[in-house]
C-alpha cells in the first residue's frame, strides 16, 4: 500500500474469479471478463497485543503484508457445534489442521494465533506468514482433492466459495466445514471475527481481537482532518483490468462505501445514484459522479499503465480527480477484506486522501 500521485505501482495482474459455488471464470471475451470482474470485486468484499497497542492504529506501510497475531497463544475449548451460513450445523473437535478457503478468513485465523495449524491457503491470502503454504483455492474455485490430501480437521469457507460439488465432496469425506457469511462493510468485521473464533473454540480471543480491531479503526478516524471548505471529498471506486478491457465504476453495493464513509469521504458512485455493485464506466456516469479522487486496487491501476493510462480512459481526465491526478491505491489482497487489518487499510486511505496539498485539507 502506498501514496500514489503520478506513478504506477508494480505488481502482477490479480487473480480471476468465479461466481459463488461454482461458476468458472472466462477470460476470452469482454462480456465474460466483465462478469468475472464483477464477481471478483464482490467476492473480495468479503475479499496488534497489549492495552497500549490496542488503542493505536497499526502502521500501514512497513508491515502491510503481515498480520499481527494476538499476544496470547490460543487454548481452544472443543468440541463446539456452530451454525453454518448454508443451514448446516457443524461440530468441530480439532483445530490441529485448518484450511481457510478465502484470504480474508485466513487473515482472521492467523491473527487469532492459529497460524501454525493452518496447512493450506487460498490464492488471495497474500500476507507474508501464509506465502509458503500450498494453494488449494484459486479464484474461489476449490480443489477438493487438494484439500482432502492435506487431511484437515476443519475447513472454513464463505458463501462465495465453490463449486458446490467441491464443498459437498469435502463434507462427504467427514471433514467439518463451516460456511461464513462474507463481509460487505465495517459493520461485518466484528461478526466475522466472532464467528471464526467461536468455531475454533476461542470465543474470548475473538472478543479481544474484535475490540482491538474496532479500537484501532476508531483511532484512525480521529486522525481525519477537518474539511476546510466544509465539504467531504467525493471518491469513486473503480475496478479496472486493462488486459481484459474491464473498466467499472462502483456503486452502492461495490463493498467500498463503508470504507470511504469511515474515511470521512463520500462514495461518488453511490451518491450519483448507482444502486447496484458496478456499472461500465462512461463519460456520462463519471461526469455525474464528479469524483475529487479515485480509489483503485493496486493491480488494477498497474494494469492500465498507471496514471498516464488511467487518464486515457474516456471521462477520467475531465473529472476533478483526473485533472488533479489524485488517486488512492490499496493492495488487492486487503482492500475489501473487512478484518483485522482493516484499520491499516483505513489509515492508508486517510493518509493518501488527505495528503499535503489535497483538497480534503
Amino acid at each position: 500500500m502506498r501514496i500514489t500521485q503520478d506513478f504506477a505501482p508494480n505488481g502482477p495482474e490479480g487473480p480471476d474469479t468465479g461466481r459463488a459455488f461454482g461458476r468458472r471464470p472466462v477470460r476470452r471475451r469482454t462480456g465474460a471478463a466483465l462478469t468475472a470482474a464483477l464477481a471478483f470485486a464482490l467476492l473480495l468484499t468479503g475479499c496488534g497485543g497489549g492495552n497500549d497497542s490496542a488503542s493505536k492504529p497499526a502502521k500501514s506501510s512497513a508491515d502491510a503484508d503481515r498480520v499481527e497475531p494476538l499476544a496470547a497463544a490460543p487454548a481452544p475449548k472443543l468440541p463446539v457445534t456452530v451454525d453454518s451460513a448454508d443451514g448446516k450445523k457443524v461440530t468441530i473437535d480439532s483445530t490441529d489442521r485448518i484450511v481457510p478457503l478465502t484470504g480474508s478468513l485466513s487473515e482472521i485465523v492467523f491473527t487469532l494465533g492459529f497460524g501454525k495449524q493452518v496447512v493450506a491457503r487460498d490464492i488471495t491470502a497474500t500476507f507474508e506468514q501464509a506465502e509458503k503454504l500450498p494453494v488449494v483455492t484459486r479464484a474461489h474455485d476449490v480443489s477438493a482433492e487438494s484439500v482432502l490430501s492435506l487431511k484437515p480437521t476443519v475447513v472454513l469457507a464463505d458463501t462465495t466459495t465453490g463449486p458446490r460439488e467441491a464443498i459437498d465432496q469435502i463434507r462427504e469425506a467427514g471433514i467439518p466445514l463451516l460456511v461464513v457469511e462474507p463481509a460487505k462493510g465495517l459493520d461485518d468485521v466484528g461478526r466475522r471475527i466472532d464467528t471464526v473464533a467461536e468455531a475454533l473454540g476461542v470465543p474470548a480471543a475473538g472478543t479481544e481481537l474484535k475490540e482491538r480491531t474496532e479500537s484501532r479503526i476508531a483511532a484512525v478516524q480521529k486522525t481525519i482532518p477537518d474539511h476546510a471548505d466544509g465539504k467531504k471529498p467525493r471518491v469513486a471506486f473503480l475496478y479496472l483490468r486493462g488486459s481484459a478491457s474491464v473498466y467499472l465504476l462502483g456503486g452502492a453495493e461495490s463493498g467500498a462505501s463503508s470504507l470511504l464513509e469511515a474515511a470521512g469521504a463520500v462514495d461518488a458512485g453511490k451518491t450519483s445514484g448507482l444502486k447496484k455493485d458496478f456499472t461500465a464506466i462512461t463519460s456520462e456516469a463519471l461526469a455525474k459522479a464528479a469524483p475529487d479522487a479515485i480509489l483503485l486496487m493496486t493491480k488494477g491501476f498497474d494494469s492500465v499503465g498507471g496514471m498516464d493510462g488511467l487518464v486515457k480512459i474516456p471521462g477520467i481526465a475531465e473529472t476533478p480527480a483526473g485533472m488533479d491526478r489524485r488517486v488512492v491505491t490499496i493492495d488487492d489482497g486487503v482492500l475489501l477484506n473487512y478484518g483485522p487489518r482493516t484499520d491499516r487499510v483505513l489509515a492508508d486511505i486517510v493518509e493518501q486522501l488527505y495528503a499535503k496539498g489535497g483538497k480534503g485539507q
